[in-house]
């Protein structure tokens, strides 16, 4: 059924008052949300940013140019209104809801936020697994739960953005155990850090993830065997040993819209890698995404280019927070608009 609506779809996109192709990337965007929603005629319904917030033992080791209360700081700004990702989803009318996945600090004060909290940080990957396995699977289980919520209350479009001081030496580790690279490839400023920091900083990763491999594989040196794993036990020993509990409710609440053939809004590095775990759970999840944005974080390109996924935007942004997801909605409107709105050749009584 898919080949046909395909088809059908291409059919309505060429027939429209243009020649062919000349909306450019809209006109793949347009088939894809049709794919997606499995429709000629998709629509958006009660578009909505997810910001998961988490903090990283392996702050501890100087990997980011901010204290890891900045975390909590943030998440107190994003409550109140004041963050970028605040004005974007406001300035393009996206509901913005802010999860407590795993802060260092008590937030219960804060009514906006859905408290969802594993505990207050993850261990430090350096010197052993990041979180148990029971907490790994609560965080996948966490970002599931909401997206149930917010399909039910019918939401049929999801961004999903983070905050966490060291997420990006996280999503860096994720990304070398997943794809196989060597950490230098994956790691990036992340917050700023640079010069000797970064050297820093890589050389902190390499030596976790060199940890996490032996934990995985029982000895040293040898290469993670996805082989000898069920995906989903993949997805969770990775998690468990370097990733973040933001991270995990992203991958959870991944793999759970694509369930619901919901549209989900893939932003940058950190968000892309909670792909990577998502995608290792059920590759299908890939066909519901739509790739936001670029960011100038090192690695994304590479990710990107593992995913063989064209980014809408590529603006040099490399904040987070969901920025990229809500900046590229509007084009996603703007594609659906065309799709259902623009006049046929037959019906503008045009010659084709």
């Amino acid at each position: 059924m898919s080949g046909d609506l395909a088809i059908r779809l291409q059919a309505k996109i060429d027939g429209k008052t243009k020649p062919p192709g000349a909306l450019g990337e809209l006109e793949a965007l347009a088939l894809k949300i049709g794919l997606i929603q499995q429709t000629l005629t998709p629509s958006l319904h009660q578009p909505t940013l997810v910001v998961f917030a988490g903090d990283h033992g392996i702050a501890a080791e100087g990997v980011s140019a901010f204290p890891a209360e900045v975390t909590a700081q943030m998440v107190a700004n994003f409550a109140a209104g004041g963050a970028a990702v605040n004005v974007f989803a406001r300035s393009n009318g996206l509901a913005l809801k802010i999860v407590d996945a795993g802060v260092a600090a008590d937030l219960s004060a804060h009514a906006p936020l859905i408290h969802r909290k594993i505990r207050p940080g993850t261990s430090n990957s350096l010197h052993g697994p990041a979180m148990t396995a029971q907490e790994a699977h609560a965080a996948l289980a966490a970002g599931a739960a909401i997206i149930d919520e917010l399909h039910g209350d019918g939401s049929n479009v999801v961004g999903l953005g983070e905050m966490g001081i060291a997420n990006t030496s996280a999503a860096a580790m994720i990304m070398a155990l997943l794809l196989e690279l060597p950490v230098e490839q994956c790691t990036g400023a992340g917050t700023g850090v640079t010069d000797g920091a970064l050297a820093r900083k890589i050389d902190v990763l390499t030596r976790a993830v060199a940890r996490a491999h032996q934990a995985m594989a029982g000895r040293p040196g040898l290469m993670l065997a996805q082989d000898t794993l069920t995906q989903g036990a993949l997805t969770q020993r990775v998690l468990e040993e370097v990733g973040g509990f933001e991270i995990g409710m992203m991958a959870g609440a991944m793999a759970r819209a694509a369930h619901h053939r919901m549209v989900i809004l893939i932003d940058g590095f950190i968000a892309t890698a909670a792909l990577l775990l998502a995608k290792t759970m059920d590759a299908s999840v890939l066909e519901c995404c739509v790739f936001c944005h670029q960011s100038d974080e090192r690695g994304h390109r590479l990710m990107l280019e593992h995913l063989d996924a064209p980014p809408l935007l590529k603006l040099g942004m490399r904040l987070g927070e969901g920025t990229g997801a809500a900046l590229a909605f509007p084009l996603i409107r703007s594609a659906v608009a065309f799709l259902n709105e623009m006049a046929s050749f037959e019906e503008a009584g045009i010659s084709g």
